[in-house]
């Protein structure tokens, strides 16, 4: 069973930064996609924003309203996805999820609204609160 855990959310000050990480287990396949994901206080899950994605060879790509200010890694020994967040602003307040995609082959991992239904497996988020 594929599980994952988010964890390093609070709350914080506009300007400042944290750290989240996502640690996943069950996760049998090489290859894999992990995307980060927010949800603003009152927005359907449906509506989740896309932030940040990696694969296992460690290719990324981001949504442009956290290009410059948000970077996703990886570890090198095990399957956890980190997002540093730097400069945060009051509007990146919500609940952060990571989110696995279910069959990943290699190829395009993004995190956008097309490619949403394409991630089967979710944490249970970590709440993160800017305050100006």
């Amino acid at each position: 069973q594929v599980q994952l855990v988010e964890s390093g959310g609070g709350s914080v000050q506009a300007g400042g930064s944290l750290t989240l990480s996502c640690e996943v287990s069950g996760y049998k396949d090489s290859k894999w996609c992990i995307a980060w994901w927010r949800q603003s206080p009152g927005a359907p899950a449906k509506g989740r924003e896309g932030l940040a994605a990696i694969d296992n060879d460690g290719g990324t790509n981001y949504a442009d309203p956290v290009k410059g200010r948000f970077t996703i890694s990886k570890d090198s020994t095990k399957v956890t996805v980190y997002l540093q967040m730097n400069n945060l602003k009051p509007e990146d307040t919500g609940t952060y999820y990571c989110a696995a995609v279910a069959f990943y082959f290699g190829g395009y991992c993004y995190p956008g609204q097309r490619t949403l239904p394409d991630f089967g497996y979710w944490g249970q988020g970590t709440q993160v609160t800017v305050s100006s």
